[in-house]
């Protein structure tokens, strides 16, 4: 499940500190396999059951880079949107995401370099209110002057 929330574009003239967007997703065993397929990352933790009850999860996760690519969606489609250029991400994972969660993931702007264009923004995974996932980023946010 993927919500609704509206996609486009918000250039930087538009731009203020503590604009929020976010997004919600349940995470599928199909888009945890997915993943591997793309990423090729098949560490068993992520897609075998047996293996996965004898590590210290007791059970399957999701990649925390799948997690970590859900900010990469709201920064991409919404904030800043369309156009906009990743400079940078800290990420610090702080909780197992497992198949059939439902994470909420939030982004948050902090900082404003207009004359660069650079937006810094707070980013935060959760799973039933708990922080599973949390960061920042730095990205060049698209302008009507100059795109």
């Amino acid at each position: 499940m993927l919500d609704n929330t509206p996609r486009g574009t918000i250039c930087i003239e538009d731009i203020e500190i503590g604009m929020t967007r976010s997004l919600r997703k349940i995470i599928s065993d199909r888009d945890i396999e997915m993943f591997a397929e793309v990423s090729t990352d098949r560490n068993p933790v992520h897609l075998d059951e047996e293996y996965a009850q004898d590590t210290r999860f007791e059970g399957r996760i999701a990649h925390g880079m799948l997690t970590a690519s859900l900010i990469s969606a709201v920064i991409g489609e919404q904030l800043p949107g369309h156009g906009t250029v990743y400079l940078g991400q800290s990420l610090k994972f702080m909780g197992p995401v497992r198949p059939g969660d439902m994470v909420f993931t939030e982004v948050t702007v902090t900082d404003i370099n207009f004359p660069k264009r650079r937006v810094s923004l707070e980013t935060k995974c959760y799973v039933d209110d708990k922080v599973v996932l949390k960061g920042e980023a730095l990205v060049i946010a698209p302008s009507r002057k100059f795109d």
